[in-house]
């Protein structure tokens, strides 16, 4: 049935109505597209553009130069070397085993090392490279890279790794590095990023720990571009860097050399001070260690063979070790008597043997004792009884003022680790610490440097600066950092009468110089480059009244972790102070026969600035220094005495 016009006229105009609704909302949803593709692509184009590259693109941090130290003449002491190593990917080489083996037909792999590669290949996602081996040659690096093509998945790479030229003469000062640890990060309240890159190596001991912040520079960076799981594709920019600062110590390494080959043999410890600057010239701790084990990789076997050694190669005892000061705290009880107006230089005390106190003898080393002392006769034979007396006038409270006014019981600010506060005990501290009163036997005991005082060979060596010099001489070891000269510290006048101390100096030219003394035998027999000095012997071991009775056990018939320390202290030319020593040998023996010997020998390679004329030796000693100077100097380093003076 055909429809009429009137209907099929009304249809259409319905279909038209629907059709531009339908056409507007299309429209309008295209337009709001379009907008909204305009903001995207136009008004927000840079912020989907970072947020694109931050998904395709990481930055690397890259490690930069570690700074180099030097001794005060310019002898390189601590450097960088490159570092040729082997990596390996494991989804680049297929099969593993297989490739290991090629690869251990051209160079050294230890069964060790392929296990240890082989477990941190399994732990790590196939496309990241392990470390397969690393300080290799040069010629082990072009085998590989010639046989590059059977070996996929090989990768040769060139860094920089620590080394030390001096080895072992320099192990406690310069310290040595090693890999971040969690401890290293736990102590550190903001890490450098730097920190966190794997195997990345700080300071772990001496000037490496202490100036690590300065010597390790900051780090570079590099772009690289990863797909998404994280595959490096390419490499993008590369920013080097700021490598770290250059440091100059005031050591001097030929000095330092022959002070350690001095002491080879013996457990012992060793400073030298420039008198004019406070600048510390040696600093040696006997026997030493190669401080590049550490950064090459110490074997079990090499660090038990270090760790069980009874003399410490790893102790640094120049400035951590502390020891009873014995007789050459005997100058710091004269000096505190002397101000307090309790002792007149010239009265004299007799000396029996022993000084009976509070119903205990208390003996001097000479058994049948020195008879009527001076202060000057007391310390060039070093009477005791003189300074049971004399304690007991001052107190130990005054005393022990005057000990730290002389650097005795001070923590010293150096770079160095460990550095002891030592102990210059009083009343208050026995009682803060021991929880006891201070008894008069305990005076008697400090007075001699005894009982519970304690020292280091670098607190003494300022000691015998300060009275050298009359002025608080302090210690430096950085000398410059990156050319710039460090600042020199204050050295005021010590605030004592000079009579007194010019009393104290002349007593300790009589130690060295007058037949009586007790260092007679250690002089230097030069009139200009005479050497004053304290001759000190320090008891580890009570002597009892019975083996008194029948006769005190010398030191060669003990063990030796049971005999005395030797201990010397001194400074020269007697005239013009220019440096002063200290000496501690450990169980030693007398300081007269095992320390001042070698103090003297060490004080007149300071003064010639090298080996010194055999006549400024005594005439009956010539021999046996000639044979020892021929000794030392096939031991002494060829590094160690070249180099251009930058001080």
């Amino acid at each position: 049935m055909k429809r009429p016009p009137k209907d099929t006229a009304q249809s259409q105009r319905g279909i038209g109505r629907r059709t531009l609704v339908v056409g507007g909302l299309q429209l309008a949803t295209a337009g709001l597209l379009a907008l909204k593709l305009r903001s995207m692509q136009v008004e927000q184009a840079e912020t989907f553009r970072l947020l694109a590259d931050e998904n395709r693109i990481n930055i690397k941090l890259l490690p930069p130069a570690r700074g180099l130290i030097y001794d005060r003449r310019g002898v390189l002491l601590a450097g960088n070397e490159q570092n040729y190593r082997i990596t390996m990917t494991r989804e680049d080489a297929g099969d593993v085993e297989e490739v290991l083996d090629r690869l251990s037909q051209l160079i050294p792999l230890s069964d060790t090392a392929r296990a240890e590669a082989l477990k941190e290949m399994s732990n790590r996602s196939a496309f990241v490279p392990v470390t397969i081996a690393d300080r290799l040659t040069w010629d082990d690096i072009t085998r590989v890279t010639v046989n590059a093509p059977a070996l996929p998945g090989v990768t040769t790479e060139v860094g920089l790794s620590r080394y030390y030229s001096q080895g072992a003469d320099l192990a406690h000062v310069i310290g040595y590095v090693g890999p971040v640890s969690d401890y290293d990060l736990s102590r550190i309240e903001n890490p450098d990023p730097l920190l966190q890159i794997p195997k990345f190596q700080i300071g772990k001991t001496g000037v490496e720990a202490k100036m690590e912040e300065v010597l390790r520079g900051s780090a570079g960076t590099r772009q690289i571009e990863v797909n998404a799981i994280g595959r490096v594709m390419r490499e993008l920019s590369r920013e080097e860097g700021q490598p770290g600062a250059d440091l100059q110590l005031t050591i001097d390494s030929a000095l330092q050399t022959y002070v350690e080959a001095r002491l080879e043999g013996e457990s012992a410890g060793a400073v030298v001070i420039d008198l004019e600057n406070g600048d510390l010239r040696a600093v040696v701790s006997s026997p030493s260690f190669d401080p590049n084990l550490f950064v090459r990789g110490i074997s079990v076997a090499e660090w038990n063979a270090l760790n069980e050694n009874p003399f410490r190669p790893l102790a640094a005892k120049a400035v951590q070790g502390t020891y009873p000061p014995g007789s050459t705290f005997k100058m710091i009880t004269a000096l505190a008597a002397l101000e307090d107006g309790v002792l007149d230089p010239e009265e004299t005390i007799l000396c029996r043997g022993y000084t009976e106190v509070s119903g205990t003898r208390f003996h001097c080393w000479k058994s049948g004792g020195h008879g009527n002392v001076n202060l000057h006769d007391s310390l060039k034979q070093s009477c005791d009884c003189y300074y049971y007396e004399v304690s007991q006038r001052v107190g130990i409270d005054k005393i022990s003022a005057m000990a730290r006014r002389f650097g005795l019981g001070v923590r010293h600010d150096l770079p160095l680790s460990a550095v002891a506060e030592g102990l210059a005990p009083d009343k208050e501290w026995k009682a803060t610490v021991r929880g006891e009163d201070w008894r008069i036997g305990d005076t008697v005991n400090a007075s001699i440097g005894q009982g519970y005082v304690l020292a280091s060979p670098l607190q003494l060596a300022i000691m015998s600066a300060r009275i050298a010099t009359g002025r608080t001489i302090t210690p430096r070891l950085i000398h410059t950092i990156d050319g710039v000269e460090t600042p020199k510290l204050s050295d005021d006048t010590i605030g004592l009468n000079e009579n007194y101390l010019r009393r104290i100096r002349a007593a300790m030219d009589a130690v060295s110089n007058n037949n009586r003394g007790t260092a007679y035998g250690s002089r230097i027999n030069v009139s200009d480059k005479r050497m004053g000095g304290k001759t000190g012997t320090s008891q580890v071991r009570r002597i009892t009244a019975e083996e008194r009775a029948r006769g005190v056990t010398s030191n060669a018939d003990l063990p030796w972790e049971r005999r005395d320390h030797a201990l010397f202290v001194g400074f020269a030319p007697v005239d013009n102070p220019k440096y002063a020593v200290a000496v501690v040998v450990e169980h030693g023996g007398g300081g007269s026969a095992a320390a001042a010997p070698i103090a003297r020998d060490v004080m007149l390679q300071a003064l010639y600035e090298g080996q010194p004329p055999l006549e400024a030796y005594p005439s009956n000693v010539r021999g046996r220094i000639s044979e020892q100077q021929r000794a030392i100097q096939n031991r002494v380093q060829p590094g160690a005495i070249q180099g251009n003076d930058r001080a």
